[in-house]
């Protein structure tokens, strides 16, 4: 079998960029409880992190990833560059 090309679907997500502060972590974790995600702050590491509980089991998102509710409502950290060659705004407020 030979391989194929695939472009991905235009699908519009909601997303959040996490500054690294307490502040915008508690906006980061409500943005995923609010999708019925868990998420943990952990202010005891270095460096500091929020854990989120994804479908592939828990990842870490760091100063500056932005946190990701996918198409079925799941919520997964992205890293910066990731998200830039990925992602562009669908809403401009």
């Amino acid at each position: 079998m030979r391989p194929s090309k695939f472009r991905k679907k235009p699908v519009v997500i909601e997303a959040i960029q996490w500054t690294g502060d307490a502040l915008s972590a508690t906006e980061a974790i409500t943005f995923v409880l609010d999708g019925d995600g868990t998420a943990r702050y952990h202010d005891d590491a270095n460096p500091f992190f929020i854990a989120i509980d994804t479908l592939e089991g828990t990842m870490h998102a760091l100063a500056g990833d932005w946190i990701i509710k996918g198409v079925a409502g799941e919520s997964y950290p992205c890293k910066p560059a990731i998200f830039e060659a990925t992602y562009e705004r669908a809403d401009w407020r």
